[in-house]
């Protein structure tokens, strides 16, 4: 392609890396290179998706932070276990694993600890040295485990966005995100006032007549709320706003809106992401997940539309949650019961190892970004600290995507700051 060099690679690794002589998996990842530098020997910069279930960039030439990373590094783009061109978890996949404890088991091998496991197999079979890794959102907690399992295999470690706390049950996540995601629906009313009143239509409209989307689901008030995950997006406000301005066709939602409703909502292309969201905060001292987000949103009356349009309140918009409704998509109906068997599972191996993080020798440096409404600060400031020798640049001149949106100028600051220039 213009500028790049693409060359496909196939890896076959362990389903559990306790067992390595058992079930294997395909794990695909994808090497970039600038045009003109194939024979160099240049660093490897391993790049880590966020998600879960996400795929990393599929690149047409030296695009976003891509054009960045090919000045200093071959970067290899890896499609974590079960997504993308890696041996995907789908409807039409999963249930040929058997009943639904069986499905749960499978699929407990999805975390960020076997991606990490997977990622020190593929190390070896590409280089003899360590490499760097880029962990944006998700893909920045694969890179504390990383540093918790495997720092040995790390040259240095770039995090933007991610840095989970390390003990912090999914519960007071939550807590802590329906509260950040309150602060965005306000900022989105303040830059839209005239959208309350829009939003509020829709709303009642769905609590008398949830509309039929194109997929087969429903759009249901509480599917509606859930929209407003893209509020934590550079330019989600105004990709809502957008949605919203020909809503109507009549009496009736318009055809035009619900398809486009349709294709945020959707799952089917990353079903991987409502099973396995929840499960990056399980570990052995936290326990089950057991729906977090649906219980805990109990405590935030302020979501609940039906109250809001009783009174005078705007109707607030939800974030990143998994809820059981969701499972009603029909790409997501097979995987439901296997949903509720890991919802319910308690034997989660902790992911992060605070002694050896406070031991660190790698090079760390991480963007927080302090308007995250994904992250919260209040958690990964703690981690920025327990990480030794961990350098943190706090901003909020970018939101969560600033990686992606930034124009390779956020990957700039942070390899300036690796190698102490700023």
């Amino acid at each position: 392609m213009p500028g790049v060099t693409l060359t496909d690679h196939l890896f076959s690794v362990p389903l559990d890396h306790d067992q390595p002589e058992g079930e294997h998996t395909e794990v695909y990842a994808r090497e970039v290179v600038a045009a003109g530098r194939e024979r160099e020997r240049l660093p490897w910069l391993l790049f880590l998706q966020g998600g879960p279930g996400m795929v990393p960039p599929r690149p047409v030439g030296r695009d976003s932070w891509l054009d960045r990373a090919l000045d200093d590094y071959r970067v290899l783009l890896l499609d974590q276990r079960g997504t993308g061109r890696s041996s995907p978890i789908t409807r039409q996949t999963l249930p040929a694993r058997g009943e639904p404890a069986a499905q749960a088991d499978y699929l407990a091998h999805f975390r960020a600890d076997s991606i990490v496991r997977d990622a020190e197999l593929i190390r070896r079979e590409l280089t003899d040295e360590p490499w760097s890794v880029l962990g944006q959102s998700f893909g920045g907690m694969c890179a504390v485990t990383y540093l918790s399992l495997a720092p040995e295999g790390l040259r240095e470690a770039i995090i933007t966005g991610g840095l989970p706390g390390l003990r912090i049950a999914a519960d007071d996540v939550y807590r802590a995100t329906y509260s950040r995601v309150h602060r965005k629906n306000t900022a989105f009313y303040r830059r839209y006032p005239q959208d309350a009143a829009a939003v509020r239509r829709v709303a009642a409209h769905l609590i008398e007549r949830p509309a039929a989307l194109p997929d087969g689901s429903l759009l249901t008030v509480e599917a509606f709320q859930s929209l407003g995950l893209m509020l934590g997006a550079g330019d989600g406000a105004d990709v809502l706003h957008y949605l919203l301005e020909n809503t109507w066709a009549g009496a009736e939602l318009s055809d035009g809106f619900l398809a486009r409703a349709a294709a945020l909502l959707s799952y089917a292309q990353l079903p991987l992401n409502p099973l396995m969201h929840e499960l990056s905060y399980a570990q052995s001292s936290t326990g089950a997940t057991n729906w977090a987000a649906e219980r805990v949103r109990a405590e935030f009356p302020q979501f609940d539309a039906r109250m809001a349009l009783a009174g005078d309140d705007p109707v607030l918009f939800t974030g990143e949650m998994t809820y059981p409704w969701q499972f009603d998509q029909p790409c997501l109906a097979p995987l439901r019961a296997a949903a509720e068997a890991l919802a319910a599972r308690e034997d989660w191996p902790d992911l992060y190892d605070p002694q050896r993080l406070a031991a660190n020798e790698v090079p760390v440096v991480a963007a927080l970004y302090l308007d995250d409404m994904y992250v919260d600060a209040t958690y990964s400031l703690p981690t920025a600290e327990a990480i030794r020798g961990l350098r943190l640049w706090a901003t909020n001149e970018y939101e969560h995507d600033g990686l992606r949106t930034s124009g390779g100028r956020v990957l700039d600051h942070l390899l300036r700051m690796l190698r102490g220039q700023i």
